[in-house]
């Protein structure tokens, strides 16, 4: 953004520097690494420590001088640059004499000679140096800005004097945080132009880099340097350097962050008397250029609604600038201004505009939109072009700012519905349109974002006149599109889409597609629920529906706008055509059913639903199924059978699942559900039912709040609907309490059947146990006997312990090998204990209940018994 006149007050503050001291030559902060062997060769090696040692003692005769004299030394072993090896000590000998200043003076020029040193190239002897050194580099870097701290004028335009930049300088000053100690710095400076401008310059160099300017939006460089603005300085560089920062910090760091920091009350004040200063008495044309740069910066900040963009005045003025030119003001900030056809000037009514759309999404400016006549001067540029007037824009000039005052106004009269109609906004937009449509010659130039593909002819201002009228239609304003109608809009649409395609053009294919579009749905939404405005559409409204229908389908992926064209057709169907008996028939006569299954045919789910439901909406017409009944696709595939195709296809994405046999499975065989979830459940089923029913009863209540009396017919309607959701209510109720009542019932059984177990149990064991008794009272076998009294002895143990003891006989073990001698001298061999008795895998079922014996002896729980030596006598089983 540099302009001969600030380049030339840089070079003259710059040059007044210069011949304030001789030694002042053309230097960067830190020069670029240089590999020039000749020069390395120059500086000799000292004992910087020794330095350092000398500058840290105190208290002693002739210190200072000596002092002094040693660091003169060091500057002139120096003066070809300073190794990158050597800064770490360098910049510790110059933070030892900063500290001296205050109370030795004469210590201002060392530290300034040595800082001089650092505007030369930093000197390496090997090339892994800038990798070794760099983070000595960057601290030493940022000690610099640290030094702007010391109260000498001198000293701080030498830390910023800088004429150049290298990437290894940027890269060490974002690594060593110089940013942030230069932003720091500004708060010293308020009374102090020339360094606050050396500042400036060094912040201006830095913001190049996205590193360091994130670093100075943490460090509020945008609203401290905002704030300062409109700060006294002759030499016009503030402006200049302040708003390249500003820039830089909103397109380099978090731009929500940067415009948070403005929008502030203080901020945009200092914006607003920028601007204003500019607009008014900024005539070269770097002011020119400032002043739009500003303006943008401002845009903005617009977006942020939180901005006190209206709090502050500036909506006001900004409003007044943009229309002052159509709408003639005695406001003495415009009066005997005007603009000139420079490019400057074309650029800033353009971003006028711009800012109008930006402004008017906060519903406070709406006033302020009324209060400075805006609908009335954007609808100045409404017009087609008159030769005869002397206009102060070129044609493209003009054509361009035509264009984006149409666009403008689709933005902000929807706003201003009122001040709309009385600047008789639609017949303005229907003349305007006629002259598009018209043979007068007219050589678009087509050159400008809103010019896309207008070039040549009118595609461009029709384009966008339409998109006016399809924001003002769609504002369903009853007395905006009543008085559309009256002027004869439905048939001016319909004659401007038969013209279109009766005169194809490829070459913007895509622009009159748009056009097609608007107009379609322009007419849906004049038609919607207009029987006598459907009738107005009439059969030369179907004949261009049916037109677009019959569009090759491959076209649809062309990515052109035949998707979004076919859109509008389908709610032009719905709309302009559905509903009127005559359109209706006309459009069945014209095989408009087969063409709507042709495109089901397609199966594009984006299309489904919409032809569906006109589907369903056309069958209420009696001609329609036998349309539906003859259409045939590709292999003879029928209506029917394409229904039920999509039909499967629905349940596939919904994932309806089924079993072998094709049969739906339920979804509500849903495992690990308690009879509260199917509680819930029933809830769930009827959720719709119930939303619907609230809703009903709602305007139930609305009616009787209202004290209105509907007709006989509605009051049944209501009251039928009504009683129809207090019985679904019910219903549900109902069947809740039914699974309430069927859980406790089946509570009632389980405890039953755990009861009856446990009776069951009990009789087992007492029969097992007289079984053993008897047992052991005819053994005589003391041996035996006494095995027998010890398993006893171990299943009562166990039992005590709930543990299954082992060869126990009333415990489903076996008592093998325990061998007896009956008293008829036969040998009995107990075998194990049968399943049916002691339980198996369906011992806690109901069939284990069920089967479970209730009578017979200890003999019973024995599954076989063989008779051993003695063929005398058995013992029945």
């Amino acid at each position: 953004m540099w302009t001969e006149e600030a380049g030339a007050t840089a070079e003259a503050q710059e040059s007044g520097i210069r011949n304030k001291s001789s030694s002042f030559s053309q230097i960067p902060v830190v020069g670029v690494v240089t590999e020039d062997d000749e020069a390395q060769g120059v500086f000799k090696p000292m004992d910087l420590n020794r330095v350092i040692k000398l500058l840290e003692e105190t208290d002693k005769d002739g210190l200072e001088e000596k002092q002094l004299k040693f660091v003169k030394k060091l500057v002139r072993c120096y003066q070809n640059g300073l190794p990158l090896r050597d800064l770490a000590q360098i910049f510790k000998i110059l933070n030892l004499c900063a500290g001296k200043i205050k109370n030795q003076p004469h210590f201002i020029e060392s530290a300034y000679d040595i800082i001089k040193l650092c505007g030369l190239p930093f000197l390496k002897k090997k090339v892994s140096d800038e990798i070794t050194y760099a983070e000595d580099t960057a601290n030493s870097i940022a000690l610099l800005g640290d030094l702007m701290k010391i109260p000498s004028s001198e000293l701080r335009i030498q830390i910023c004097y800088q004429q150049a930049s290298s990437s290894y300088k940027i890269q060490m000053a974002e690594v060593g945080g110089l940013a942030k100690t230069m932003v720091q710095s500004m708060t010293l400076l308020e009374n102090q132009l020339v360094e606050k401008l050396w500042v400036l310059k060094v912040l201006q160099h830095l913001s190049t880099s996205e590193v360091n300017c994130t670093i100075m939006m943490k460090a509020q460089a945008a609203s401290g340097i905002c704030t300062h603005l409109n700060d006294p300085d002759p030499s016009g560089q503030l402006l200049f350097r302040s708003s390249e920062i500003l820039w830089n910090l909103l397109e380099k760091s978090s731009k929500e962050e940067v415009i948070q920091q403005l929008s502030n009350l203080e901020c945009l004040l200092a914006l607003k008397e920028v601007f204003k200063n500019l607009f008014m008495r900024g005539f070269s044309h770097y002011d020119r250029q400032l002043r739009n740069d500003i303006l943008v910066i401002t845009t903005i900040i617009a977006q942020n609604p939180e901005a006190p963009m209206i709090e502050c005045g500036f909506t006001k003025d900004l409003i007044l600038f943009a229309t002052f030119n159509e709408v003639k003001s005695q406001n003495l900030l415009v009066k005997g201004l005007k603009l000139s056809n420079s490019y400057e000037d074309f650029e800033l009514k353009k971003l006028l505009f711009n800012v109008i759309v930006i402004l008017c999404k906060d519903l406070p400016t709406v006033q302020l939109l009324i209060d400075g006549k805006v609908i009335l001067a954007l609808f100045t540029y409404v017009k087609k072009p008159e030769k005869q007037k002397i206009i102060d824009w070129s044609a493209a000039q003009y054509e361009e700012l035509q264009l984006h005052a149409i666009a403008t106004l689709s933005s902000v009269a929807p706003l201003l519905i009122e001040e709309y109609m009385s600047c008789q906004g639609n017949a303005r937009v229907l003349a305007f349109l006629e002259w598009c449509e018209s043979e007068d010659p007219f050589f678009s130039h087509g050159n400008s974002f809103h010019g896309t593909g207008g070039r040549g002819n009118k595609f461009a201002q029709m384009r966008y006149s339409l998109r006016l009228l399809r924001a003002m239609v769609y504002l369903e304003d009853e007395t905006v599109n009543k008085d559309l109608c009256e002027k004869g809009t439905i048939q001016q649409m319909i004659g401007i889409f038969k013209n279109i395609i009766s005169k194809p053009n490829e070459k913007e294919e895509a622009i009159v597609l748009e056009i097609q579009s608007d107009i379609l749905l322009i007419l849906s939404g004049l038609c919607e629920n207009h029987i006598q405005r459907k009738e107005i559409f009439g059969t030369e409204g179907v004949d261009i529906v049916l037109h677009v229908m019959k569009t090759d389908p491959r076209k649809l992926q062309s990515g052109l706008g035949y998707n979004v064209l076919l859109f509008s057709t389908l709610d032009s169907i719905w709309c302009c055509i559905l509903g009127c008996y005559p359109s209706e028939d006309y459009f069945l006569e014209k095989e408009g059913i087969f063409l709507l299954l042709d495109l089901l045919a397609l199966n594009q789910k984006k299309f489904c639903n919409l032809i569906l439901g006109i589907m369903v909406e056309f069958c209420d017409n009696p001609k329609t199924a036998a349309h539906v009944n003859a259409w045939q696709g590709k292999k003879d595939q029928t209506a029917a059978s394409l229904l039920i195709k999509l039909w499967r296809k629905e349940e596939k994405e919904l994932g309806v699942k089924r079993d072998k046999n094709r049969k739906i499975i339920d979804f509500e065989n849903l495992p690990g559900l308690s009879a509260e979830d199917f509680v819930t459940l029933c809830i769930i089923h009827r959720y719709l039912d119930f939303k619907i029913g609230e809703i009903w009863n709602e305007i139930y209540e609305e009616i009787k709040l209202e004290k209105l009396r509907p007709v006989t017919t509605d009051k049944k309607a209501l009251e039928a609907i009504i009683t129809a959701s207090e019985n679904i209510g019910k219903m549900v109720a109902s069947l809740q309490s039914e699974i309430i009542e069927s859980q406790a019932r089946q509570d009632v059984q389980n405890e039953q059947k755990v009861y009856a177990k446990i009776q069951a149990t009990h009789k087992q064991r007492e029969l097992a146990n007289k079984s053993w008794e008897n047992f052991l009272a005819r053994t005589s076998n003391a041996k035996t006997l006494k095995k027998a009294k010890r398993l006893q002895e171990k299943a009562i143990e166990a039992s005590r312990h709930h543990k299954r003891p082992q060869n126990a006989i009333f415990h489903q073990t076996d008592i093998k090998g325990l061998n007896t001698t009956v008293p008829s001298g036969g040998v009995v061999t107990v075998e194990s204990t049968p399943a049916r008795l002691v339980g198996g895998p369906l011992a806690d079922t109901d069939i284990a209940l069920k089967k479970l014996p209730i009578r017979g002896g200890a003999l019973q729980r024995v599954k076989a018994v063989k008779i051993v030596d003695t063929p005398k006598k058995s013992i029945p089983t």
